[in-house]
C-alpha cells in the first residue's frame, strides 16, 4: 500500500470527508520525458562525420567533415533556439576524410578531435571560451594504421579520455594535468567496428557499433572505469543493446550517446537488401538506470535517412540532435496539464495483468474540441491521484500511472464532454513486440533477469518489494518468438515461479505473495464497508504433480482431496533438474489455486492508497467474519461529480 499522511488517513475514515482527485497528463512515457522534436534547421550540407557539444554557457558547438574536400568546419550558436542561424560554418583544417570526428565540452572547454590527412595522426583543437575560440591543433596520437572512428568524454577538471578504432582494435587514450598518456587497446574482442560514441558521468560510458565474430551486427556497451563503477583504465565487458544476425543484410554504424535526464542512445540502422534504408534508431535507460543496470527500451526509428547519424547533446532544459543539415531540440522538461478542475468522471479498474482508465472531461464550452495545441494525444502519461480535501487541505495520494490510448467527444442536450481512455503499464508490456528470436540457454539468466530484460524493452524499470528464492535461482532455457508480445512473455515467465509482478506508477514491483503476509490495512471497522459479498469457491485443482528433467513431485491438498476426491493439475518442464526446483513449482501452483478458493468483494468508501495484491483484513459480522484476511485482487475506483455524486471503490478479494 502507498503511503498515507495521518491526515489524509483520518480524512477518508471520516463520513464527511470531501473527495479530492488530481488528474494530470504529462508529456513522459514510462515517467521518461517522451522527446518532442522540433527541427530549427534544414539545410543542404553533405550527409558525412559530423559532432555536437554543448559548453556549460548553453551555445551548440556543431563540426562536420565535407566528403569531397576533407574540409572541417566548425559552428558555434550562442543561445540557440527558433530563429538562430545554423547555415554558417568556419573552415578549421583539411583532415582526413574517411576517419570519425567527435567533440566533447565540459564547462568552458570544448576539444574537437580529428585525424590528419595522413589517415592515423589523431590531432585535438581546444576552446576554453566556450568555442568561441580554438587553439593550435596538438597532436594526441600516432596510430601505426589508418584511424577509423573516435569518441570522447571531458571532465570538469580538464581530464579527458578519446577512444578510437584502428581496424577491430579500440585504443584508449587519457589526459590528465595537460598531456596526452599512452594509448592501451581494450580488453574486448570483435571483428569489426563501425562506430564509437562516448560520454563520461561518473565512469566514461562507451559505445560500439560493429560486429561479432560470427557476423552479427552489434550495438554495445561498455565501460572505461575512472573509479566509480570500474577500476580506473579498465575495460568493462560489452552488453548487447541490438544484434542483427548474420545474413541479415543490416549493419549497425555510427552511435551517438549522451546524458540529461537519463541516458539516450542513437545508431544506425542499415538495411542493404530491397527496399533498401538508412535510418537513426534511439533508446533510452530509465531515469535511474546506468550502464550497470543495462535496461534499455527497445530502440525506436526517428524520421530521417541518413548513413552517418544523428549527434545528440543537451543543455539545460533541451535535448539536441544535429547533423550536418539539421538541429532539433526537445524539451525535457514539460509542465504538466492539469485537468482536476474540469473533470466530471473517473473509472479506473486493476487487477493482474490489466489495468484501465476512462476519465470524462466538461468541454461544454469547447475547452477540448481542439486537442493539438495540448499535450493531451496518444501515449501521454495520466496520473491520477485519489485524495480528500484533509485538516492540512487539500491531499492525494500519487503514484497511478496510465498512458492514453483513445478519446472520444461527445455532445448532447446542449452539453459537451471529453472522454480519455488510458491504460497501464501492461498495456507498454503488450505493445512490444519481439523482433527476433530471443533465447536463453539453461544457466544463462535467471527468472528475475529475464524478467527485468523484457519489462525494459517495454521501458518499465523492474524491482522487487519481496521475491521467492526461485525468481533469483530458477536460470531456465527460455526463448521469446519472433512477433510475440512482451506481456505473453512475462506470464509464461510468472508461471514458473509464485511471484506476481504489480504495476506501481512506471515502474513493474515484484512481490512474493505468501500466506502468512502482514495485513496492512482493516475494513470494517474506522474504515466503513458499504456493501460486501464473501465466497468460497473449489479450486480448480488439489493434486499437483510436477514432472522435471529425472524429477517427479505429487503435492496434495489433502483437505481438499478428503472432499471433492482429487483434482490432477500437471506440469513438464524440463528445466527443472532437482527436486527442490520440483517441490518449488508445485508449491507456486498449488498457491495459485489456493489464493482463488476465496473470492467476492466489498464496496467501500475511497482508500487512496490500496494497492492490488496487499493483504488486508475485514470485519464483517453478517459473514461471520472478524478480522478476516483477504487479499486485494482487484482494485476499482469511481468518482463521479456530475449528477449523483459518488467516490467509492470496490476491491475484489482472494485468500491471503
Amino acid at each position: 500500500m502507498r503511503y498515507l499522511s495521518p491526515s489524509l488517513l483520518a480524512a477518508q475514515q471520516s463520513a464527511s470527508a470531501v473527495p479530492h482527485v488530481r488528474v494530470e497528463v504529462r508529456e513522459r512515457i514510462a515517467n521518461t520525458a517522451r522527446p518532442a522534436w522540433e527541427r530549427l534547421y534544414a539545410g543542404d550540407e553533405p550527409d558525412h562525420h559530423h559532432a555536437a557539444a554543448m559548453p556549460g554557457d548553453g551555445s551548440l558547438v556543431r563540426a562536420r567533415v565535407d566528403p569531397s574536400t576533407g574540409a572541417l568546419y566548425l559552428q558555434r550558436t550562442v543561445a540557440p533556439g527558433p530563429g538562430s542561424d545554423f547555415e554558417v560554418w568556419s573552415y578549421q583544417a583539411t583532415v582526413s576524410a574517411s576517419a570519425g570526428i567527435s567533440a566533447t565540452a565540459a564547462g568552458a572547454n570544448v576539444l574537437v578531435f580529428y585525424v590528419d590527412t595522413d589517415g592515423t595522426t589523431v590531432k585535438c583543437i581546444e576552446s576554453t571560451d566556450y568555442g568561441a575560440s580554438f587553439g593550435g591543433p596538438a597532436t594526441v596520437v600516432a596510430a601505426g594504421s589508418a584511424v577509423g572512428w573516435m569518441a570522447s568524454g571531458l571532465k570538469s577538471d580538464g581530464a579527458a579520455l578519446l577512444v578510437y578504432s584502428v581496424g577491430a582494435v579500440v585504443y584508449a587514450v587519457k589526459r590528465s594535468g595537460g598531456s596526452w598518456g599512452t594509448p592501451t587497446a581494450w580488453s574486448n574482442s570483435v571483428a569489426s567496428v563501425t562506430g564509437l560514441a562516448c560520454c563520461r558521468v561518473v565512469d566514461f560510458d562507451v559505445v560500439v557499433a560493429g560486429a561479432d565474430a560470427a557476423g552479427s551486427a552489434k550495438v554495445w556497451t561498455a565501460m572505461y572505469g575512472d573509479g566509480f563503477n570500474r577500476p580506473p583504465d579498465t575495460w568493462s565487458a560489452l552488453r548487447e543493446i541490438a544484434r542483427a544476425d548474420s545474413g541479415s543484410s543490416v549493419e549497425f554504424r555510427c552511435p551517438s550517446l549522451d546524458r540529461a535526464d537519463c541516458y539516450r542512445v542513437s545508431f544506425i540502422e542499415k538495411y542493404s537488401g530491397s527496399q533498401a534504408y538508412s535510418r537513426p534508431l534511439w533508446s533510452n535507460l530509465p531515469p535511474l538506470g546506468d550502464l550497470v543496470a543495462h535496461t534499455w527500451r527497445e530502440p525506436v526509428p526517428f524520421d530521417l535517412s541518413s548513413e552517418y547519424g544523428v549527434a545528440i547533446t543537451h543543455a539545460g532544459d533541451y535535448a539536441w540532435l544535429s547533423t550536418p543539415s539539421g538541429v532539433w531540440r526537445a524539451p525535457l522538461v514539460t509542465p504538466p496539464l492539469d485537468l482536476t478542475d474540469d473533470v466530471l468522471d473517473v473509472q479506473m479498474e486493476c487487477g493482474p495483468f490489466d489495468g484501465r482508465l476512462r476519465v470524462v472531461l466538461r468541454n461544454d464550452d469547447s475547452r477540448y474540441s481542439d486537442l493539438s495545441p495540448t499535450i493531451i494525444k496518444r501515449g501521454s502519461q495520466v496520473d491520477i491521484s485519489p485524495g480528500f480535501v484533509t485538516s492540512a487541505g487539500a491531499e492525494v495520494s500519487e503514484g497511478l500511472r496510465f498512458w492514453i490510448e483513445g478519446w472520444e467527444h461527445a455532445s448532447a442536450r446542449g452539453g459537451a464532454t471529453l472522454t480519455l481512455f488510458a491504460r497501464d503499464g501492461w498495456s507498454l508490456i503488450e505493445g512490444w513486440r519481439a523482433r527476433r528470436e530471443y533465447a536463453w540457454a539453461a544457466g544463462d539468466a535467471s527468472v528475475y533477469q529475464i524478467l527485468s530484460f523484457v519489462l525494459a524493452r517495454a521501458g518499465l524499470q523492474y524491482g522487487c518489494r519481496t521475491s521467492s528464492d526461485t525468481l533469483g535461482s530458477l536460470r531456465p532455457a527460455f526463448a521469446i518468438h519472433p512477433g510475440e508480445d512482451g506481456r505473453t512473455a512475462v506470464r509464461r515467465l510468472l508461471a514458473m515461479v509464485r511471484d506476481v509482478v504489480l504495476m506501481s506508477g512506471e515502474n513493474a514491483v515484484g512481490i512474493d505473495p505468501l500466506a502468512d503476509d502482514d495485513a496492512v490495512y482493516s475494513y470494517g471497522g474506522g474504515h466503513p464497508v458499504i456493501s460486501g459479498r464473501y465466497a468460497v469457491r473449489t479450486p480448480g485443482h488439489n493434486r499437483v504433480q510436477v514432472f522435471g528433467r529425472g524429477v517427479m513431485i505429487d503435492s496434495l491438498d489433502w483437505a481438499g482431496v478428503a472432499d471433492i476426491y482429487d483434482r490432477l493439475a500437471q506440469v513438464h518442464d524440463v528445466n527443472l533438474t532437482t527436486v527442490d526446483e520440483a517441490q518449488e513449482r508445485a508449491i507456486a501452483v498449488r498457491r495459485e489455486a489456493e489464493m482463488a478458493s476465496l473470492a467476492g468483494e466489498v464496496v467501500v468508501p475511497v482508500n487512496c492508497a490500496q494497492e492490488l495484491y496487499d493483504v488486508v483484513t475485514v470485519t464483517a459480522a453478517a459473514a461471520g467474519l472478524a478480522a478476516a484476511r483477504r487479499r486485494v485482487m482487484g482494485v476499482a475506483l469511481r468518482y463521479s461529480r456530475s449528477g449523483h455524486a459518488v467516490y467509492e471503490m470496490r476491491l475484489a478479494l482472494g485468500a491471503p
